[in-house]
């Protein structure tokens, strides 16, 4: 059992006071995590981590999915590193760029001009700007039943945690429900001739309904807005090709990410031509449009890393793996929580490529406190597991050891179910990401010493 966390529990306090929220990811902060946790990760191989204690995990989530094939991959790494002793940037763009750029479009085939950024939110920002320089319009529409889009303005306004983002700003983007295109329809009726884009994730787990992605796409263009395709995190997951491939539809603009460097930093901007080239050189019948320009956006080592996995994807069957392992250890789960009797209360959820898991309280309700507690106990037995996201490197092996492991954390979990949680879990539970305030249950480690 591992119950050792002396050295992450000295790097957090010195962190909270270097860094805002002690990381420079808020899914990755100690909110976020049981007190009895990993507070920071040494190294990774496959799909196993070692934290600063020592301690050595089966690890899922894979850096919040981006990293698809397995952390230190050695075909990545090694075309990382060759690129990078190189340099790694110059004043003038190098061949890297445009080879990066073809491999992405050979893969993510509807596409036909594609711009590389570092991250997710500079994609999807790219993207409502250009939709409105092509449009002439302000507003946007983003599915509310979809957590993430940018760090940006227009969809942090939409959260709880819209400090500091003006009112104005809040105001021009509105949201519709996923699965439900009366509701897209609804928006533009409500503001005729002031949406420039609708965008959305292809799927979140389960597919969509039949033809809704469709459907979606003409009301787009019965009324004149762009659609946009997060594929942040479907893209290398549902289909080498994204979503987009698997369904059979071609967005105007898509956004990719997270899996295309298997964890370096690069994202990218892709679609049609017609919209696309409003960020080149070349046309003059529009204006121009500052698409993106970033320094290290096109960082040599981070495209030899992407060309690398691309080319994996592409040889390799890495998304029937995917696919394979995902539904083992769902089968897996399943049958623990049925032999624990929590199946009401726990069950893996999504799709098999891409799984999460839901904790409901004694009432049948959502619950962070027994989520933590889920958390507290299979991180005990050696697994750190946010989501339940498998790479190309989870074995038949840490499969088995994995349901192992909750097999016995349910075991815990039907107790709290009978006599509370609180009796089982130590510390404060974890919080949600997007709210508008912090409070005592975030306090976390600095109760840890009267808790122990």
């Amino acid at each position: 059992m591992i119950t050792d966390f002396t050295r992450s529990d000295a790097l957090r306090s010195r962190a909270a006071e270097l860094i805002p929220g002690g990381a420079h990811t808020y899914a990755k902060g100690d909110d976020q995590y049981p007190v009895l946790s990993p507070g920071f990760i040494a190294r990774g191989e496959g799909c196993h981590v070692w934290d600063v204690d020592g301690n050595r995990y089966i690890e899922y989530g894979m850096g919040n999915r981006a990293v698809g094939l397995g952390h230190a991959y050695a075909p990545v790494v090694d075309a990382a590193a060759r690129a990078m002793r190189d340099g790694a940037n110059f004043t003038r763009p190098h061949r890297l760029e445009a080879e990066c750029a073809q491999s992405f479009l050979d893969t993510v085939k509807g596409a036909e001009m594609v711009k590389f950024c570092k991250d997710g939110s500079d994609a999807t920002s790219a993207a409502v700007r250009l939709a409105r320089a092509y449009t002439g319009r302000d507003m946007v529409a983003c599915c509310a039943d979809h957590p993430f889009f940018s760090t940006d303005d227009w969809f942090i306004g939409t959260t709880p945690m819209n400090a500091g983002i003006p009112e104005a700003v809040r105001r021009l983007t509105v949201t519709f429900r996923y699965g439900d295109a009366s509701s897209v329809e609804a928006l533009f009726a409500l503001y005729p001739g002031r949406i420039a884009a609708v965008i959305m994730e292809p799927s979140r787990g389960d597919d969509p309904p039949a033809g809704y992605l469709h459907e979606v796409q003409r009301i787009c263009r019965d009324n004149g807005a762009l659609l946009i395709l997060d594929e942040m995190i479907t893209g290398f997951r549902w289909h080498e090709g994204g979503a987009q491939t698997l369904y059979g539809i071609v967005p105007d603009l898509s956004c990719f990410g997270k899996a295309l460097g298997n964890g370096f930093s690069i994202s990218a901007l892709a679609g049609r031509r017609e919209f696309m080239r409003l960020g080149g050189l070349d046309h003059v019948d529009r204006p121009r449009v500052f698409l993106l320009s970033t320094t290290h956006g096109a960082e040599t080592h981070a495209l030899a890393a992407a060309i690398a996995t691309m080319q994996v994807y592409r040889d390799e069957p890495v998304i029937q793996h995917l696919y394979r392992q995902g539904r083992r250890l769902r089968e897996g789960v399943t049958l623990a929580a049925r032999r624990r009797g929590v199946e009401s209360h726990f069950a893996a959820v999504g799709r098999d490529c891409c799984l999460a898991f839901s904790t409901l309280d004694r009432a049948g309700k959502p619950s962070q406190a027994f989520r933590t507690l889920f958390l507290q106990e299979i991180i005990r037995r050696g697994v750190l597991a946010p989501s339940f996201v498998v790479s190309y490197t989870h074995g038949d092996a840490e499969i088995d050891e994995t349901v192992s492991a909750v097999d016995a954390a349910l075991e815990i979990y039907a107790r709290a179910l009978e006599d509370g949680v609180e009796r089982h879990l130590v510390g404060r539970p974890s919080q949600v990401v997007f709210r508008a305030f912090n409070g005592a249950a975030t306090a976390g480690h600095k109760q840890l010493a009267a808790v122990r």
